[in-house]
């Protein structure tokens, strides 16, 4: 999309949806001393979604005040066929980003004073994304790279699973659980923090019950109110929603701390 000259720094752009691993991959991009240029992030307008979380996701537009990077949000309506299409023709400027911020910005969430909203192309070299194993995922976020002429970097791709999760908690990222959907794990993790001894009892019962610890298979979904590289915390207020087998932690209000 740009072209890169020997020695200059790398412009990236990352496709975040405000969860634990693409909010850890945009603090990778920074420790390898990457220009941050923005923060994407997808908004299904749907029920389901192959490629896209989607509850929360509009809180990486409050992480992305925090960080100091303008935010491109995307509106997808899920359909697989077209909603890498729909995030292609937004990276290339073409789509309305006020069109796709009002359809995916909760009335509850209180827009920071330090939002930016990007217009127009992105100029960048690489996107980043936070894929784990998915090879569904990770393919086509390639493919769309390639047609867009920049270069794709999963860095926890086929990372430890333990490693990974303890990394969060070591480097101080702090996670909310906001959906659970496997056996094993009950109401009591809707809206609990990811911390030592939460992530200890997690493996155990990951271990138990055969669900994957980083869940990767959608066992459960995050967000994160903060991060190594986020200048302020992200606040949250949430309620849990239980129906005997899964259950949701629903933000009810978002807004940057002063």
């Amino acid at each position: 999309m740009r072209h890169h000259s020997q020695g200059e720094t790398m412009r990236v752009a990352i496709l975040s949806s405000g969860g634990k691993d693409s909010t850890y991959s945009a603090w990778w991009a920074t420790l390898q001393g990457w220009d941050v240029v923005s923060i994407i992030t997808v908004g299904v307008i749907g029920k389901d979604s192959m490629m896209f979380q989607i509850p929360n996701t509009a809180i990486a537009g409050v992480q992305a005040a925090s960080i100091g990077v303008p935010w491109l949000p995307v509106m997808t309506r899920g359909h697989e066929d077209i909603e890498v299409q729909d995030l292609e023709c937004a990276i290339a400027g073409n789509s309305s980003v006020m069109e796709a911020f009002e359809s995916i910005w909760p009335d509850s969430y209180t827009v920071p004073e330090e939002m930016a909203l990007h217009n127009g192309p992105l100029e960048i070299d690489g996107i980043v994304s936070g894929a784990l194993r998915s090879d569904y995922q990770k393919t086509r976020i390639e493919r769309m790279c390639e047609r867009l002429g920049v270069k794709s970097f999963c860095p926890l791709w086929h990372n430890d699973q333990y490693g990974h999760m303890s990394s969060l908690v070591e480097n101080g990222f702090e996670v909310i659980f906001t959906s659970i959907s496997c056996e094993g794990l009950d109401e009591t993790w809707l809206g609990a923090k990811l911390e030592r001894n939460t992530l200890e009892k997690l493996e155990s019962l990951s271990l138990e019950n055969r669900f994957n610890l980083d869940g990767e298979g959608g066992e459960f979904e995050t967000l994160v109110v903060n991060a190594p590289h986020f200048s302020k915390r992200v606040l949250v207020e949430g309620s849990p929603h239980w129906n005997g087998s899964r259950g949701v932690w629903n933000v009810e209000s978002c807004l940057l701390e002063c």
